[in-house]
């Protein structure tokens, strides 16, 4: 599998950006697909997940609220709707899958496939 990450821009604080991760080389409609960040000078850290079989989600504490993260089987994309951006979620972010759900999803290492990653800067 094969992942691309794009939506990545300049945003207001308040403002909204869609991320896009798009899948190719095999359909991954079952697959776990999470979303992590890293902001300069930081470790990349966890910000979104969606399981392929149930579509239950999770989030870091720090987005909920304001981060959607859904998925459209048939476009083989995954999404991270972002509102309300504020600047400390400027960052790189990564889109990552894996095959299989491990209750773990918060840690990269579980992850098999990863996008290049999209930046996302939120001025203030």
């Amino acid at each position: 599998v094969q992942l691309q990450a794009s939506g990545g821009g300049l945003a207001q604080a308040g403002g909204s950006l869609r991320l896009s991760c798009a899948a190719s080389g095999r359909t991954f409609s079952g697959y776990t697909v999470g979303w992590f960040r890293r902001a300069p000078g930081k470790e990349r850290e966890f910000v979104a997940v969606i399981r392929g079989s149930t579509g239950m989600t999770r989030y870091t504490d720090s987005v909920k609220g304001r981060f959607t993260i859904s998925r459209d089987n048939a476009k083989n994309t995954v999404y991270l709707q972002m509102n309300s951006l504020k600047p400390e979620d400027t960052a790189a972010y990564f889109c990552a899958a894996r095959q299989i759900y491990n209750v773990q999803y918060w840690d990269e290492k579980h992850y098999d496939y990863w996008g290049q990653g999209t930046l996302v800067t939120v001025s203030s």
